[in-house]
């Protein structure tokens, strides 16, 4: 296949799952606002809890179409990576903005507890069917996407959460409507925040590490050290670097030294065999010293013959 046609088809891709994601956007948005009105109209707090975790996949399902497009614009003179860090920072303020959502419907659960007020059951049934059906549709468009994007599979994941608390305030609704056990609204709204606290840690998780360039979770970068040290010809290997730019982006720096009748050219052909097909990686960056170059490195070279053109130029 042609390099143009390849590119094609993966603008078709990007351009369809834009589609697809905008479509579920929409949906959601739509039955985020019925659930805010039903919830207000029968009295439940399960349903009101579920449209403030059906906010968090609008906005999940926002950012995704955001980074889609995003991640289609070029890297600049000045920031050479591109722009794919912003999807982090977003994704970062979205965690803060779930965590802070789910401590407020935790608090409003436990008052509610002590004093259960009247609650339509039969209402919160049938809209809690309809967030569900929403979800599902969701997840269906989306089931493709998943496997191509991790920006899509980060959706997807915060559908399949929403939709358990879809299933939460129908429970809930079942149990008033047949024994109008009124506890279970607020007992189901603390089941939902606490989902909506684990989806927030997971969000703020990935995007710390991310932003502190930690190792990806997939990579086990002794495993990597070791496998480059095992290569033919590798006599060390040092300042080796993980990291991620953005989601799923993993980039690797090493220094490797090499025994004096390794040829270069051909070290560095296993070296990226090995890093492309034993752990995936895209982008590396490998600088392959002598052995006498082991352990220096532009500050430590420089420290004599710097301070002398320092003391030169002052002069």
């Amino acid at each position: 296949m042609s390099s143009h046609s390849h590119s094609h088809g993966a603008h078709h891709d990007r351009a369809q799952n834009r589609r697809l994601v905008a479509t579920v956007l929409v949906l959601s948005l739509v039955y985020m606002v019925a659930e805010v009105v039903g919830g207000l109209w029968t009295g439940s707090l399960a349903l009101l809890a579920d449209a403030g975790h059906m906010l968090s996949d609008v906005a999940s399902l926002g950012l995704t179409l955001f980074a889609l497009w995003f991640a289609s614009r070029p890297a600049t003179a000045r920031r050479t990576y591109g722009h794919s860090r912003a999807e982090i920072l977003a994704a970062l303020a979205q965690g803060v903005a779930l965590v802070a959502v789910a401590i407020l419907i935790a608090i409003e659960a436990v008052e509610r507890l002590g004093e259960p007020p009247e609650v339509h059951g039969l209402g919160v049934i049938w809209i809690g069917t309809g967030g569900l059906v929403v979800n599902l549709v969701g997840l269906v468009l989306l089931e493709r996407g998943r496997h191509e994007s991790l920006n899509i599979r980060g959706a997807w994941l915060h559908l399949v959460s929403d939709a358990l608390g879809s299933i939460g305030a129908i429970t809930s609704g079942v149990v008033l409507w047949l024994f109008d056990w009124r506890w279970a609204d607020p007992a189901a709204s603390l089941a939902i925040s606490a989902l909506v606290l684990v989806s927030a840690w997971h969000l703020l998780r990935d995007a710390i590490d991310v932003l502190m360039e930690t190792a990806p979770r997939h990579l086990d970068v002794d495993e990597i050290r070791r496998a480059l040290g095992e290569l033919p010809g590798v006599l060390e290997v040092h300042d080796l670097h993980v990291w991620s730019i953005g989601q799923g982006d993993a980039s690797l720096s090493s220094h490797v030294v090499a025994a004096p009748e390794t040829a270069p050219s051909e070290l560095l052909r296993a070296i990226y065999e090995l890093l492309g097909s034993r752990f995936g990686l895209g982008h590396a960056t490998i600088q392959i010293e002598p052995e006498s170059f082991a352990g220096l490195s532009p500050a430590s070279v420089c420290e004599g013959a710097c301070e002398e053109a320092a003391v030169a130029a002052e002069g």
